[in-house]
């Protein structure tokens, strides 16, 4: 798990989905935006349309930390993004193989 100061705030979600740039894999979108900070902020968002359980939904946000923590250092300086879930994928491997490729489009 991600420490809480890397971690998107509500308030940074909301103009994420105003203002963002996104890239689209298929289990994930990557929401981002560039700041001047030198942090680097990243969440994950489970909406009740790809898992109806709040038990799921929680499992998929633990998977996509758990596979983030490999990849976290190599986004750009300055950015704060959310991965969201387009549908229920709860293998590591696939889940850390679209952050890298999503990754590769950024950069």
């Amino acid at each position: 798990m991600l420490k809480k100061k890397n971690r998107a705030d509500r308030n940074s979600l909301n103009s994420l989905f105003k203002k963002g740039k996104f890239v689209v894999s298929p289990s994930l979108i990557f929401r981002y935006l560039k700041n001047n900070d030198k942090a680097i902020k990243i969440s994950f968002i489970a909406p009740k349309n790809v898992a109806k359980l709040a038990v799921k939904r929680n499992l998929l946000r633990r998977r996509g930390y758990l596979a983030l923590e490999k990849y976290f250092k190599l986004f750009p300086a300055g950015i704060t993004g959310v991965f969201a879930f387009k549908k229920y994928q709860d293998d590591i491997l696939i889940i850390k193989n679209e952050i890298k490729d999503i990754l590769n489009k950024i950069n």
